[in-house]
């Protein structure tokens, strides 16, 4: 059938591009927040101006990806109702519920305290102050909570059973805490952490390559750096037992996600394939580069399985999932991605132990620097990619095992939801530069180091040396 006139396919094209689109912004937001904690905690304990400036100047990127993120999560909920409605008649007991906790606990706390943590620094006390940070803190990552309740059931429907096409949840607190949502909240929570960590670094990075306020961003270098430390290699192992859920509860994803077509038995060895060439058609890799007992040791520790891995072949065509190529690099690229930052952190907390880290001797590491800003959008290819693993992986299924996607769709006529999709596409395309605009008119501006420091009566003021305003000696259209 004619993508064109396909409703299906069209209506997944909008899910997928909403979907897509709207991560790019929560992911700043959840992560960002932890880091504006830590730096305002700081400020509360040293008074040290810097931290103070710095959880000013962050928070204005973290307001900007606040709102592009509510403008474009508004359609892709509803199209639960539009385009998916026999799904949301099917589950609509559960995901209903859900939905409605992420928008009344998780997004109502944020957007309630988020006005007090923007404009409240002068208007209520610090303990005040930071309380409303750490609220909207907790709102953003409670809302990432019940998204990833609603999609792991998806992936691991529990709780109830499928009667007469409903699905009936005996027990929420077992549908909520299904298999996949454990290891699939710390995953994304580490995800969104990681990536605003290597964001706020890049950034740092590149003002001090630019020789702008070195020593005040070799604060946030170092802040980013001491969290990392932690944050990134724990990303790696919670990324593998997520790997390990999908081993024994979604074989076809498994398969696909390895290009995988001929089952290897247990008790023998299982190669892994670092790169190949899938070919759906013929059943089988073209190509394929690969590393001895590689998948054994990734799956089980050991040189031979205690369980089989199923091939594709032991599906159905209409039972696998499509687009096998899409999947298996996806997966690759989010695990290159996650070793590449491991890396790029291991290699900065080498020149903090030499001492090359001081602000004086970090702009001097160019190379280093350059790692950082190139490492600031890798994190977003990587969620997009493990997202699209996770989802693209589960077909044909919507609720995996129980709704196939066909019969999840709305019937609708396919011209209605090709325009619908042109539509958002036009919408999406205008709110992302105006973002990029924003975004970057916000990072060419910088700090503002004469802000006045809010003060509590008795108390002193620690003055350094960055937060002195330095005047840029630049013509004043490189300084814009």
């Amino acid at each position: 059938m004619d993508f064109l006139s396909n409703t299906v396919a069209l209506s997944r094209t909008q899910f997928a591009l909403t979907a897509i689109f709207h991560m790019l912004w929560p992911v700043l937001t959840t992560g960002m927040s932890i880091y504006l904690i830590v730096v305002e905690g700081l400020w509360l304990k040293t008074r040290n101006p810097d931290y103070y400036r710095h959880a000013r100047f962050w928070s204005k990127l973290y307001l900007l990806n606040f709102g592009i993120g509510v403008a474009s999560g508004l359609p892709m909920g509803f199209q639960f109702g539009t385009n998916w409605a026999p799904l949301s008649e099917a589950v609509g007991d559960f995901l209903g519920s859900i939905i409605g906790f992420e928008g009344s606990m998780a997004f109502m706390l944020e957007a309630s305290f988020l006005g007090i943590m923007i404009f409240g620094w002068e208007r209520v006390h610090p303990a005040i102050h930071y309380l409303s940070t750490i609220l909207v803190a907790f709102g953003a990552n409670l809302s990432t909570f019940w998204i990833l309740a609603a999609n792991s059931w998806f992936q691991t429907p529990a709780g109830g059973e499928m009667v007469n096409g409903k699905f009936i949840i005996y027990d929420y607190f077992q549908a909520i805490l299904n298999p996949f949502m454990f290891n699939s909240f710390l995953h994304m929570f580490f995800a969104t952490l990681e990536t605003s960590l290597f964001v706020i670094g890049g950034i740092s990075a590149w003002y001090i390559l630019n020789n702008r306020h070195p020593e005040f961003f070799s604060k946030s270098f170092k802040i980013v750096l001491a969290i990392a430390i932690f944050v990134a290699p724990l990303q790696i192992y919670i990324g593998h037992a997520s790997g390990d859920q999908v081993y024994r509860y979604q074989p076809t994803k498994l398969a696909a996600m390895e290009a995988q077509w001929e089952t290897i038995p247990a008790g023998e060895s299982a190669n892994w394939s670092v790169l190949a060439i899938p070919n759906p058609k013929a059943e089988q890799n073209d190509w394929q580069l690969s590393i001895p007992k590689g998948l054994s040791y990734i799956l089980e520790l050991k040189p031979k399985l205690s369980q089989p891995v199923l091939g594709l072949k032991e599906w159905k065509k209409e039972e696998r999932p499509p687009m096998i190529g899409l999947i298996y690099y996806s997966f690759r690229v989010m695990v290159a991605i996650g070793f590449f930052l491991v890396g790029v952190m291991g290699w900065t907390l080498i020149q903090w132990f030499r001492g090359k880290l001081a602000a004086k001797n970090l702009t001097q590491q160019k190379w280093l620097l350059r790692a950082w800003v190139l490492a600031a959008p890798l994190g977003y290819i990587a969620i997009e990619s493990g997202w699209i693993v996770r989802c693209v992986g589960r077909q044909p299924w919507t609720v995996y095992g129980q709704i196939r996607t066909v019969d999840a769709a709305s019937h609708l006529p396919a011209s209605e939801v090709l325009a619908s999709l042109s539509a958002i596409t036009i919408l999406y395309s205008c709110l992302f530069v105006s973002a990029l605009y924003f975004a970057s008119r916000i990072i060419r501006r910088g700090p503002d180091l004469t802000l006045p420091i809010p003060g509590i009566e008795g108390e002193t003021v620690i003055a350094t040396e960055s937060a002195t305003h330095i005047p840029d000696s630049r013509p004043l259209e490189a300084q814009q």
